[in-house]
């Protein structure tokens, strides 16, 4: 921050804010961060990203679960030929019934509050691109819904990565 009356506006992502990110986080901010201010979260989408071993099952990845306020997950395409094309093939599970969408091209998923959502996992990337999560809270809050996921693939998830069944306090 500098001395100026309004520098105090503008605040760079803190990369000590997400020591053990797997993907490259471009911009961050909440209510933490700026009083007032909701949940934002921009980060590269790298080829190779999410095409772990531990995720080469059908319901791997971000696993199912719930936000306490309105989310829209931007996933933007890079070639500036051609910005429609995502570069990528992302797979992505909608409502308790679990219901797939395979995105190739560049869009906003909206996601209502606490309308079950994810698995969202990348499937191949030949070209970075963006992707966006806005949530239309302060802060990030997540339930999570593991139960409605096959018992064997509930077995094969590495669960430490991802929250527990409770909402996060919300310090405003």
């Amino acid at each position: 921050m500098d001395n100026t009356k309004y520098g105090k506006y503008i605040i760079e992502y803190d990369p000590k804010m997400f020591p053990k990110e797997r993907r490259p986080v471009m911009a961050y901010m909440d209510n933490n961060l700026a009083k007032g201010s909701n949940f934002y979260l921009i980060h590269w989408i790298m080829p190779g990203f999410g095409m772990q071993p531990e995720w080469d099952f059908k319901y791997a990845g971000h696993p199912p679960h719930i936000h306490k306020d309105a989310e829209l997950l931007f996933h933007i395409g890079t070639d500036p030929n051609n910005p429609m094309d995502l570069g990528a093939e992302v797979r992505m599970y909608l409502g308790p019934e679990l219901e797939e969408h395979t995105i190739t091209r560049t869009c906003c998923i909206w996601i209502p509050p606490n309308f079950i959502h994810s698995p969202w996992k990348p499937i191949s990337c030949h070209r970075p691109w963006i992707f966006m999560e806005f949530n239309q809270g302060p802060v990030h809050t997540e339930k999570s819904y593991r139960q409605i996921l096959p018992k064997e693939d509930r077995a094969r998830m590495d669960w430490s990565m991802w929250p527990d069944d409770k909402y996060p306090e919300i310090q405003i």
